[in-house]
Formats: C-alpha cells, structure tokens, sequence
C-alpha cells in the first residue's frame, strides 16, 4: 500500500456504498485484502504504508494501533464490510495479506482476521489464502500453524541472494536461510510458494541478477515475481540517490536484466502470465492479484487499504491510531472514495489488462486505440489473437510505451 493517499471525494461515516455499486455484485469475483502495516525495519528503497515501532511511539499504546491489538480492529472492519455488502454476495475467493510484514503478527492472531473474513463474508470452496512473509519473520512452527489455520498460499520476500545486494536495499535476511523457509513451508503443506525478487539495484551486476535467479529456481517455488527496482520519492534510497552516493537505475540494464530473467525461468518451466509475474501452471497463478488485474471487487482491510467494488474505489485513513480510533468508534476507516465514470474504468483496463497472458479484449480500445494497433503489431511489439491484443516478448519490455499510445 503507498504510503500517500489521493484526494478523493468524502466517504460517508457508515462506509455505505452507492446501490449501483453494489448491483451485481454477487455475480463478480470477489477479494479481501488484509494491510498489516507493521515492519521491524524500513528498507530503503519502500514507500509502502509502513510503520515499525519508532515510527508509532506512543500511538503504540493505541487499541488497534500496534502489532499486539491489531488484529481485533482488523476483525472489526471486516464486520463492517458484512454490513455494508448485505445480502446476498459473493463469497471470498481470495485473500490476500500483505503489508509491511504480515508474520510479524502471531500465527494466531492472523488465523483470527482469516476466521472472522470466513465467517462474516465465507469463503468459496478452494479459496485462495495467501500471506506474504520475510525469510527471517517466521519459524518452522509459525508455518505448520499457518497452514493449519487454513492458509494454503506463501509469498517470500527474497528480492535477491547476494549480500551486497541486499545491503543496498537494507534487507536485513540472511539469504541462506531463503531455501530453509521454502522447505519448511512446503512440509508443513502449503499448496503454492512465492518467491518475490528485485532488480536493477545500484551495483547488482548482471552476474549478481542471475545467481539471484538461479538461487531462487534452486528452491523450486510455484511462483516468482521479479519486479525492477523504482526509486520512490520520500524513500531513503532515494535520498541517496540525490546524494550521489548510489546512481539511478539504467533502463538499459533493466532491460537486459528483465530479458536474462524471463529466459531463466521459461528455461526452468515458470511461464509469464502478468508482465513481472512467472507461474508453474495456471493452477500457481496468484488469483488474488489477477483480480486486480481484471477490474475485479475487492475490500481492502487495514490502514491505508484500497478497496474497489463495481466502480467505486476508497481507501482508508494511513495511520494506524488514525485507524484504530475510526474502529474503535464504530465508523468506517474509509479517508475517502471516487466513482469510476465509464471512460476512466476502460482506461484502467486498458493499463491493466494488457499486462497479462490473454491480453487485451479490442473492443475495449477507442477508435485513436484501434488505428494504433497496426503499428503496435508491425513494430513486433504485440500480436492480435482470437480479437484480443497480445504483448510480445519485445513489447513487454516496452509495455509501458505500449499501453500509453493505446489509452
């Protein structure tokens, strides 16, 4: 979650949405979110809504504020959620939580917030359950209670597997310890591992890149999602940066790293089906993401949380006793919203839609759209199949070129 939150328009106490919104709903596939925004240490290179315990001070002492009594407020907003969806709805066939660092809450009081998202809004059969953890935030026993308490989908953060690496970014994990995870994970029974990695970070070298990939495909996850480092305004990599004391990422180097990436794991059976994301088989697929991809709903739990249902997007306050203070006095957590008009909400497909595997429908493009298109196939940089358009291996490394002469 970004640590800045837009503008928007007020969101009503209640968090009561519009009955258009809510029209159909029961027919869409349906997520739940769940921000937990506790980190031990910030990374550098972060802008996520993130707070470790110096950064809350006293708001630490907060019902709801700190990692000892958030998942009560967590819980509680889902009970506002089954308030405000009503009757009938979709059942939940994602959930996904993500942060900051979700283990660092005990496995107990996260298998609370998976109850409660259970009981109040119910979970369709063969859900898709996911907590993203550091290699160093959980234990052999942390990852049997997990599984047990019906989580069935991992995602590490290894972002790379060599230390000066890791260094750079202020990861704090030993990467020897990545492979130990991954098994313990796998015995205690979870059905799909992630590994998450980073590149292009200041002084990774190529060689440096692909024995992170080789490391990562040595531990035979389901899943890797390899993202190119963005330097972010406000983060302190980016201040160093300013500095002088580390250079901006090249575009060049970026380029050959994200080529070198897709190589290795297509050589290793890991298929692209989203531009940064490789999966074993549709079945590794991350679900919940996808529903993201696709204009999905979905309820955003937590601070600072975004959350989307039939074309009316909010998200919540970013403070964590901001939030807790909104719960605690039986109003939504909701900073504010926007409703999609018609044009925005193509235009999101548009920038979404054409960064995974099956492409883009064509009828979602404009007539300035549809007369690029040509170009687009004639330069090698996407392919028009069965009336969708599809990047090539070209055209994802220029994907953001792509979608902005097709918007």
């Amino acid at each position: 979650m970004p640590s800045a939150l837009p503008e928007g328009d007020p969101a009503p106490p209640d968090g009561a949405l519009p009955q258009e919104a809510l029209a159909g709903a029961v027919e869409r596939p349906f997520g739940v979110y769940v921000h937990v925004p506790f980190c031990t240490v910030r990374c550098g290179y972060c802008d996520f809504n993130t707070y470790t315990v110096a950064d809350l001070g006293t708001a630490s002492g907060v019902p709801g504020a700190s990692r000892t009594t958030y998942a009560a407020a967590a819980v509680a907003e889902v009970r506002l959620a089954r308030r405000v969806l009503g009757t009938p709805r979709a059942l939940v066939q994602t959930v996904f939580f993500g942060g900051g660092t979700p283990t660092l809450l005990s496995p107990a009081d996260l298998a609370s917030v998976l109850r409660a998202v259970e009981g109040e809004l119910g979970l369709a059969p063969g859900a898709e359950v996911t907590t993203e953890a550091n290699p160093d935030s959980v234990t052999k026993a942390d990852l049997i209670a997990l599984r047990e308490a019906g989580f069935n989908r991992i995602s590490f953060g290894m972002q790379s597997a060599v230390g000066h690496v890791l260094t750079v970014l202020e990861r704090t994990h030993d990467p020897a310890r990545v492979p130990d995870v991954v098994a313990w994970a796998r015995a205690a029974g979870f059905e799909q591992i992630s590994l998450d990695l980073i590149y292009g970070t200041p002084g990774e070298s190529l060689a440096d890149w692909e024995t992170s990939l080789d490391a990562a495909l040595a531990c035979e996850p389901d899943h890797i999602s390899a993202y190119s480092l963005i330097v972010e305004d406000g983060t302190a990599l980016a201040r160093r940066v300013r500095r002088g004391e580390l250079p901006m990422p090249d575009e060049d180097d970026l380029a050959d790293k994200y080529a070198a990436a897709d190589a290795r794991l297509a050589g290793a059976g890991l298929q692209w089906y989203e531009v940064s994301n490789w999966a074993r088989d549709d079945d590794a697929r991350c679900r919940h993401n996808l529903l993201y991809w696709t204009g999905a709903d979905w309820w955003g739990v937590g601070p600072g949380a975004h959350s989307h249902l039939g074309g009316v997007r909010w998200w919540n306050v970013r403070h964590p006793a901001a939030y807790a203070d909104r719960i605690a006095a039986g109003l939504s957590p909701a900073h504010a919203r926007e409703l999609l008009d018609p044009e925005t909400r193509r235009v999101e497909r548009v920038l979404l839609e054409l960064r995974v595997r099956e492409g883009l429908p064509l009828d979602v493009l404009d007539d300035a759209g549809r007369a690029a298109v040509p170009e687009q196939v004639a330069l090698g940089l996407a392919t028009v199949e069965d009336e969708r358009l599809v990047l090539t291996d070209r055209g994802r490394l220029l994907a953001d070129g792509v979608i902005r002469d097709l918007a």
